[in-house]
């Protein structure tokens, strides 16, 4: 069994910032890629960032600039630090994970809320 556990989100001011958190853990094999997607009210989930175990990293052109990804692959963990985040980021955001064999995971997602 695979357990995707993220954490981080919050309630925060627009222009301030927060850091996002995922760890994986449990039956898991050689991971390709561990990204970020967030899905605002009404919307589809969408790709924030992603970065492949060789170190390339993909953003969406919305967070370039203020979104940075990172991840430590001894430890199966990824980071996202936000920073001047605006209204338009809310949403609740999730990790995923993509094994060498294409197999995919999702965490239950976290909630970050921009609002003054």
């Amino acid at each position: 069994q695979v357990h995707i556990v993220e954490s981080g989100g919050g309630l925060v001011q627009p222009g301030g910032s927060l850091r996002l958190s995922c760890a994986a853990s449990g039956s898991i094999s050689s991971i390709y890629a561990m990204g970020w997607y967030r899905q605002a009210p009404g919307k589809q989930r969408a790709l924030v960032a992603v970065i492949t175990s060789a170190g390339t990293s993909n953003y969406a052109d919305s967070v370039k600039g203020r979104f940075s990804a990172s991840r430590d692959n001894a430890e199966n963990t990824l980071y996202l630090q936000m920073s001047s985040l605006k209204p338009e980021d809310t949403a609740v955001y999730y990790c995923n994970v993509v094994e060498y064999s294409s197999r995919s995971y999702w965490g239950q997602g976290t909630q970050v809320t921009v609002s003054s």
